[in-house]
């Protein structure tokens, strides 16, 4: 009798995911000279969680190749998709997923490639005119179905969507990453406060808090601690975690509903996983190299990454 192989568990799956969306960011900003570098590091484990583990997604029969903008929907462009192409047929049964900070984009491409919904030649289109593998994703960008706008906006239209699927009676949930910037901004919190008063408990957010944006450290900037007794203030259910911690991420994932919209914290390191990052603390938000020598550096920690 033939003997079945043993699947590998998913822990290895999520880890090998999470790894390779570090790697493949790490090659784009040695390639390119820049790029959301410490958004992969703190993120990974949060979005190869989710796509491999906790969101439930329609297939997608083979990996997309990215086509070229198409031009805005309207009656005279009936075939105009969004990205939410990539995360497999919509349907009531199915979760949605929503990036809020849009500067992700990078990272969750290479979300979509390392979980087979991307094509890895897509990568090449990132930022060239007239593609929609956006540096800042858009509606047409792949894994996104709404353009976010300026921070702080992406959670009220996913909480529009949520709002829309509860009221047709819809099991799949809606799921929003954002960034922990994103709560410094008033629409943020008129969000958090709608969603609790209608009882969107089909709201599930994970938040990458790495405590540094663009300006430098979330505590020099604009102090949002203590982050979690805030949000609870607002009637809903805060978790907070260890962010690079597949286990514990999978499980809240998972725990059944208790009528709030739930909020996950995921504690993050900006250069985990990458020790060569650490030499531009404070400031991780974009790494642009200062000279050739440092790009020469990084790449041989690309090459010792294989």
């Amino acid at each position: 009798m033939q003997q079945k192989l043993n699947k590998a568990p998913w822990q290895d799956d999520v880890y090998r995911a999470a790894n390779g969306i570090r790697r493949r960011v790490l090659e784009h900003t040695v390639k390119n000279n820049g790029g959301y570098l410490s958004q992969a590091c703190s993120s990974a484990e949060i979005l190869a969680t989710l796509y491999a583990k906790v969101m439930n997604l329609a297939p997608v029969i083979q990996p997309i190749m990215p086509d070229m903008f198409c031009g805005v929907p309207g009656p005279d462009n009936p075939d105009y998709v969004t990205g939410a192409f990539y995360n497999g047929a919509k349907g009531a049964e199915y979760d949605r997923f929503f990036l809020s900070p849009s500067q992700y984009a990078l990272v969750v491409y290479a979300a979509l490639i390392e979980l087979g919904r991307m094509d890895p030649q897509g990568l090449e289109m990132f930022n060239q005119d007239g593609s929609i593998v956006e540096m800042i994703g858009a509606e047409h960008s792949p894994g996104m179905e709404v353009m976010s706008g300026s921070l702080g906006q992406g959670i009220s239209q996913a909480a529009g969507v949520a709002m829309a699927r509860k009221l047709k009676g819809e099991p799949g949930k809606v799921w929003v990453f954002m960034s922990d910037g994103e709560f410094q901004s008033g629409q943020t919190l008129e969000a958090l406060q709608t969603m609790a008063f209608h009882g969107l408990d089909n709201m599930r957010i994970y938040v990458d808090v790495n405590g540094c944006q663009c300006d430098g450290p979330m505590l020099s900037v604009m102090n949002i601690e203590p982050f979690e007794q805030r949000l609870a203030g607002f009637n809903l259910r805060v978790f907070r975690v260890d962010g690079h911690d597949i286990e514990v991420l999978a499980a809240l994932g998972q725990v059944k509903s208790d009528g709030r919209p739930t909020v996950i914290l995921c504690d993050t390191s900006p250069p985990h996983g990458l020790d060569i990052l650490k030499s531009r603390a404070p400031k991780y938000h974009y790494v642009r190299f200062r000279d050739a020598a440092e790009r020469d550096e990084f790449g041989r920690v690309l090459a010792q990454l294989g």
